[in-house]
């Protein structure tokens, strides 16, 4: 296994130099910084937004994306040849426009830090799933190339490894255009798609993702700044890219990345959380045995899981203390998901909870710590966990995260995302 992996990453770091240093590469953007959308699939401007189910019941899908997203990951850990297979046929919380081909072709699609790759269907179709948006016709793109490859890799594409130029539209009128950029050009694509899916938009740190493939125009970094729930639904969340858009100034801690068992996802070492006053040190697991220390890596921070999911023993001592600073009556979530809940915390004193990793106390508010799941139930969003720890996307609300690939750190810092 570690041998095919071997073989996979300079595979793909040779499609990379083919790709930046081909014909085209004087034709690259100029545009070295740009924000652009990412719309919660949860929102009315998202096409998967059904206007007959209610938030509490939007919620709820939510979360159990979450739970098949964690042991998603716990499954890319134990098979790391199954990594693509699973992106392609995984979910995310938010998505973003782009176009692929020349003239160009819209995709709204998933727009993860937990995938590696830009995805999405083309004619012609063996075994293609019903899709609203046009399919692809590489045939019609001026700027289309298929790239040479024999390797394994590619049997997990169910299609063709090609190149294209990507466009991005930008917040500011602007419009990025990237040529020559390497994606997954689908034609046999049977299983449990959403028509309304268009592909897939990959954030992670593996070698074909959006931002490692744009890492020398964007100096590798981006940042993002995610809405609270309580937001206006017709607002969207922000991402930026660029090498000038560092995430500084009052309030900004960072923290180190660190090198994981899979480059796409994007490890960060927790230390522990303080209730208050009362800190509580990490307790995780190394090769399904209790490790007393926190070992490096020990969380993944991710985009498009909802809940954030802490190793059992600790989750254990975090909620007990929880519990004993908020007091006041329980109750019991009906779909027993969430295990500590109250019926509402309008009288109840909520402490600040920080979340220490090596470098950076990220001090998390109520809105990062509990959700509302229905009218009168309040639920603390996170979860125990068997496996690797996960920082989800409830948690970094109302924070601007920055990652900086250069320096390998990531940045909090406290943001109105609706003024951002």
């Amino acid at each position: 296994m570690e041998s095919f992996n071997q073989k996979v990453l300079f595979f793909t770091l040779a499609v990379i130099f083919l790709v930046h240093f081909s014909e085209h590469y004087h034709a690259e953007a100029k545009i070295d910084d740009f924000t652009t959308h990412l719309i919660s699939r949860d929102s009315p401007l998202c096409p998967f937004y059904n206007p007959s189910e209610t938030k509490y019941q939007r919620l709820q899908k939510a979360f159990r994306r979450s739970i098949l997203r964690s042991n998603n990951f716990r499954a890319m850990r134990i098979s790391p040849n199954d990594i693509l297979s699973d992106v392609i046929s995984g979910g995310g919380e938010y998505l973003m426009n782009v176009s692929i081909g020349t003239p160009p072709v819209p995709m709204l699609g998933i727009a993860d830090t937990g995938s590696d790759l830009i995805w999405r269907q083309c004619l012609p179709c063996d075994d293609c799933y019903q899709q609203d948006e046009p399919i692809f016709d590489p045939q019609k793109s001026k700027t289309y190339k298929t790239l040479a490859c024999d390797d394994k890799f590619c049997q997990y594409l169910g299609g063709n490894l090609s190149s294209d130029t990507l466009t991005i539209g930008s917040n500011e009128g602007q419009v990025a255009s990237f040529p020559g950029l390497a994606f997954g050009c689908g034609h046999s694509n049977g299983g449990n798609f959403d028509k309304k899916h268009g592909g897939i938009i990959g954030l992670g740190g593996g070698p074909l993702s959006l931002v490692k493939q744009l890492s020398s125009k964007i100096g590798g970094r981006f940042s993002y700044c995610l809405l609270p729930l309580s937001s206006a639904s017709t607002a969207s969340s922000k991402i930026i890219f660029g090498r000038s858009r560092a995430v500084s100034g009052s309030g900004t801690v960072s923290t180190p990345l660190i090198k994981g068992s899979l480059a796409t996802l994007y490890h960060l070492t927790m230390e522990g959380m303080s209730v208050g006053s009362k800190r509580v040190e990490f307790k995780g697991f190394s090769k399904n045995k209790y490790s007393p220390a926190a070992a490096e890596g020990n969380i993944i921070i991710n985009s498009g899981t909802t809940l954030t999911f802490l190793p059992q023993d600790f989750y254990n001592d975090v909620e007990s203390a929880l519990k004993s600073a908020i007091g006041g009556e329980t109750t019991t979530d009906p779909r027993r998901i969430f295990d500590l809940c109250y019926s509402s915390l309008s009288n109840l004193q909520i402490p600040t909870v920080t979340a220490h990793f090596t470098g950076a106390d990220v001090k998390l508010q109520p809105l990062n710590i509990f959700i509302q799941v229905k009218e009168d139930l309040v639920c603390f969003s996170m979860l125990p966990t068997q496996d690797l720890g996960i920082f989800g996307n409830l948690a970094q609300m109302n924070f601007l995260v920055g990652y900086d690939l250069k320096n390998n750190k990531v940045s909090f810092k406290p943001t109105d995302c609706s003024k951002h």
